[in-house]
């Protein structure tokens, strides 16, 4: 097949495997092999965990484009275009490198059917490698033993955090759900591990992976001072480290592992202290804690699990404590949406539930039951989209007010698509 457009390529891939998510290695790892059957890549570093992934591959880019390397960097999923997801020195790749690498895929694949996923990630190998980047940073989509990205064995392995998230896919418990993300750990490979009560399945993995195993706040750390922090490791500090550029506490959590993984593979890629506090501090991310200064301030947050709306509330708790709060809000109808709404109302003072058009979101009905079984008392349907949910939450809201849109990757696509319409 050969098509004209990245949007012909994308709408044909969405109809050519029979799931949306297709856990598994075997044939991705065999297209992989006859599109690269000499095994070359950069230096590699792998991050999963299921929050915080995406805050560990942006502060690496950062970090890694401040010293002067050339970056390839794959994470997903996108927020505003399908080119975020394959970016080299901090910039989504163009269309006709994506539509060419397709190509090549589509040259070598024969009768093997891979997903939309798998077809992204062996582009973005492909991209990286011709590109001649300096090291590529491969984040996870979901998993780890068996997502797409684990056919590249990494030099340094991340795993951010654990929480209950995916349970059709990966479990409903912590303990398994560790086992899955432990499988990106290689025999002999640093196994950074930045969860600060990590599941006993991701240390014991680690042990029989004979992993070379790292824990926060065991074998590395950092301690707050004043307006900066400093980082340590063994014999190892670097003091005056800038706040970093994503908004949060877990983001220094995020930090320290992302300096220990740069520490670790400094003899491949030397990094000076100075590239990393400007890394740190310069560092942005979309719809992670992200505030835009509209006449009402809008916050935008992609959190859509119990773990990260936690994460939410410590913010709002110490960044706006008196401010009332008018959310904007959908979910995907397979997360713990009872959980999110119980963990967020004492913050919220009204809802507004915005629908999407995405077969995957929770639909109203389906929202009406989840708030009907809920503490929420102020809460508004009937919205045909985000923006007429969004210009009646502003409509209500006063000038000293915030504005919560969070929920869902594609809710905060919504919003910062209307944003630059305006």
């Amino acid at each position: 097949m050969r098509f004209n457009s990245l949007r012909e390529w994308l709408d044909w891939q969405e109809s050519l495997h029979p799931l949306a998510i297709d856990l598994g290695l075997e044939r991705v790892a065999l297209v992989y092999r006859a599109l690269n059957p000499d095994g070359l890549k950069p230096p590699t570093i792998t991050v999963a965990g299921t929050n915080g992934k995406g805050s560990c591959i942006a502060y690496l880019e950062a970090i890694y484009r401040q010293q002067g390397y050339r970056v390839g960097a794959y994470s997903s999923p996108h927020i505003l275009s399908y080119n975020e997801r394959i970016k080299i020195d901090g910039k989504p790749v163009a269309d006709d490198l994506i539509c060419d690498a397709f190509a090549r895929i589509e040259s070598v694949r024969g009768n093997i059917s891979l997903s939309y996923f798998e077809f992204g990630t062996l582009a973005a190998l492909d991209i990286f490698r011709r590109s001649g980047v300096d090291i590529q940073l491969l984040e996870v989509g979901l998993g780890g033993r068996l997502d797409a990205v684990n056919i590249v064995d990494p030099n340094i392995a991340i795993i951010s955090s654990i929480g209950i998230d995916h349970v059709d896919w990966l479990g409903a418990t912590r303990e398994a759900i560790g086992r899955e993300k432990a499988g990106i750990f290689r025999a002999h490979t640093p196994a950074i591990i930045g969860d600060c009560n990590p599941p006993l399945s991701l240390v014991e993995n680690a042990q029989d992976k004979q992993a070379i195993p790292y824990r926060i706040d065991q074998d590395f750390s950092y301690k707050k001072q004043g307006t900066d922090w400093n980082w340590f490791a063994g014999d190892t500090v670097i003091n005056h480290l800038p706040e970093p550029g994503l908004k949060g506490e877990h983001q220094y959590r995020n930090a320290s592992s992302v300096i220990l993984a740069v520490q670790l593979l400094a003899k491949i890629l030397p990094v000076s202290d100075d590239s990393i506090r400007e890394g740190l501090k310069n560092t942005q991310l979309l719809g992670r804690f992200q505030l835009i200064n509209d006449k009402i301030p809008v916050l935008l947050d992609v959190g859509h699990n119990p773990e990260a709306v936690k994460t939410l509330v410590d913010y709002l708790s110490s960044q706006f404590p008196h401010k009332k709060i008018h959310a904007i809000f959908s979910m995907m109808k397979d997360k713990d949406i009872a959980s999110v709404l119980e963990i967020m109302n004492p913050m919220v003072y009204d809802w507004f539930f915005a629908p999407l058009a995405n077969p995957r979101a929770a639909s109203e009905t389906v929202m009406r039951g989840f708030f009907a079984r809920s503490p929420v008392s102020r809460v508004s349907f009937g919205f045909k989209d985000f923006k007429q949910a969004y210009n009646v939450a502003k409509n209500q809201a006063q000038n000293d007010d915030l504005l919560l849109v969070f929920g869902s990757f594609f809710l905060v696509s919504d919003c910062l698509n209307e944003f630059e319409k305006r």
